[in-house]
């Protein structure tokens, strides 16, 4: 009986998931990857792994990635410098060109192919196939922003068509105005819009750190679950600020417009979606309404 501890062991595990497959099958989960998850090459393989699981046991994820430090770093290379006002790039027609490039081209190709080589199905398209998020100018008073856009609406004909056919749907926050040209979308802000369209069980934002914490700084201050009103009172008490004040506002959105759960977790530990989406306990800050 001792030789088969192990796979007695594993096999708990295993239905220890079953309620959770049961629950979510046929249904829709968006999830944000960013950030080092991104770059890492063990947390992108990993990362693969776990969309191709949700969607053998018939789930449906959505993807949608950014790719921010890779459009610095070309940029770099290129001698053009990158310019932020208040977290957005400035991007002129120049900078949209790259960037465009980098997300589309080279971030979104990568994924894809990671997770063909892995056996999934995987299709990278960009916001501007099928008129996915149509887009116009952000308007940030006197500065000047360029290309950086807002979203005007959602037409989540294309990723419904892929996913219904078995493809994971990979997406670059590239949108599309209405004369056709491109414009930089904060991908955060994408998946929480792509999110309610699809009108999706799910928001996951992948980042490189736990979650949401009472006190940033203070492990012992991290937050499992924050209500909607909690995380508003901590974005107006500067508590929650910088590279997490969108992902929080996008998951704020998403719930208010029918999103059962938004989630937080970091992506640099092993096979975190599958730990978020199929254990009681999860391993990040679950937002609540």
């Amino acid at each position: 009986m001792e030789k088969f501890k192990d796979w007695i062991e594993k096999a708990t595990i295993l239905l220890e998931a079953l309620p959770y497959i049961k629950r979510f099958y046929g249904s829709t989960m968006v999830i944000k990857i960013g950030g080092e998850p991104m770059i890492d090459e063990e947390s992108k393989e990993n990362l693969a792994l776990n969309l191709i699981l949700l969607k053998y046991v018939g789930i449906n994820p959505v993807v949608i990635h950014g790719g921010g430090q890779q459009i610095t770093d070309l940029m770099k290379s290129l001698g053009k410098e990158a310019i932020f006002i208040e977290g957005l790039r400035v991007t002129d027609k120049e900078t949209m060109n790259i960037t465009e490039m980098v997300l589309t081209g080279m971030v979104n190709k990568d994924i894809v192919g990671i997770i063909n080589h892995h056996g999934g199905k995987a299709v990278g398209i960009s916001g501007k196939d099928g008129n996915l998020m149509e887009a116009e100018k952000l308007d940030k008073g006197s500065a000047d922003l360029g290309y950086v856009g807002q979203i005007k609406k959602i037409n989540p004909d294309v990723v419904l068509t892929l996913s219904e056919k078995g493809f994971i749907p990979i997406i670059s926050p590239v949108g599309i105005g209405h004369k056709g040209e491109s414009f930089n979308i904060n991908a955060d802000t994408a998946a929480s819009r792509i999110a309610v369209a699809l009108h999706a069980v799910k928001l996951i934002l992948l980042t490189n750190v736990r979650g949401i914490y009472k006190e940033p700084g203070r492990e012992d201050s991290f937050l499992p679950t924050v209500k909607i009103k909690e995380a508003e009172k901590q974005i107006k008490g500067n508590i929650i600020t910088k590279g997490m004040l969108p992902k929080v506002e996008s998951c704020i959105y998403a719930l208010k417009q029918g999103v059962e759960k938004a989630h937080i977790i970091n992506g640099l530990i092993p096979h975190s979606i599958i730990l978020e989406i199929f254990t009681e306990s999860g391993i990040g800050t679950q937002i609540i309404k």
